[in-house]
């Protein structure tokens, strides 16, 4: 995965081109510098500017899974299978499904769901 810059993609995003791919790539750089927590709000946005779009959604269930937040990775995760069903994107859905089953026998061998539902 290519390394990304930050300041430059924050300076867009500042001068007022604020996109989804611009959102989807400034949330992996913050994740590839370990600033998890920073990333959510630039996916949590691209999935307001298109709901649509599968790749935001299933970024934003890994990242959730990552700073083991269940609830709301599986809430990303079933949007997401829905935003690629609907576009007939047959590989991301697997891949989502596959994510919440993994989810599913997890929270099953710990007894239960952790974080909170709402994304």
């Amino acid at each position: 995965m290519p390394k990304f810059s930050i300041a430059p993609l924050e300076r867009r995003l500042a001068a007022g081109q604020d996109s989804v791919l611009l959102r989807v790539t400034l949330a992996l750089a913050y994740q590839q510098q370990g600033e998890l927590a920073t990333a959510v709000p630039h996916l949590v946005k691209a999935t307001e500017l298109d709901p649509h779009y599968s790749g935001a959604w299933r970024a934003l269930g890994v990242l959730y899974v990552d700073l083991g937040q269940d609830a709301r990775a599986r809430v990303a995760f079933q949007k997401g299978i829905e935003a690629a069903r609907d576009h007939g994107d047959k590989q991301a859905e697997k891949e989502m499904i596959v994510r919440l089953r993994r989810l599913d026998r997890q929270s099953g061998a710990a007894g239960g769901q952790s974080g909170e539902a709402k994304t």
